[in-house]
């Protein structure tokens, strides 16, 4: 049977049973975690032309995710990978706060 070898999101969508609907919200949804994991892993400072080239790829690049998720657990490792780097920034963020404390008390 098919609805028993969907992925989380797929099921949670329904992608069995409407699958116009279950697709569009899987498609949202990788396009989302997706634009979450470039930004907090991998975006610079671009101009806005390359900006807008970058989203574009990677909007494209979603559409063929997307008919991967529905057997494969492509939008839960990208919550995974998404959780691991909002950890990371806040880590980050904090060391640099105790590294620009310890610089002020040592001056």
């Amino acid at each position: 049977m098919v609805g028993n070898r969907l992925s989380f999101f797929a099921a949670l969508y329904k992608v069995n049973e409407q699958p116009k609907v279950g697709m569009w919200l899987l498609y949202i949804t990788i396009v989302i975690l997706a634009v979450i994991v470039y930004k907090l892993g991998f975006a610079k400072k671009l101009p806005l032309g390359k900006s807008a080239i970058v989203y574009f790829f990677l909007v494209i690049g979603c559409t063929i995710l997307t008919f991967f998720a529905v057997f494969l657990p492509v939008a839960e490792g990208l919550v995974v990978a998404a959780l691991i780097l909002i950890i990371y920034k806040i880590r980050l963020r904090q060391a640099k706060k105790q590294q620009t404390e310890g610089e002020k008390e040592g001056i």
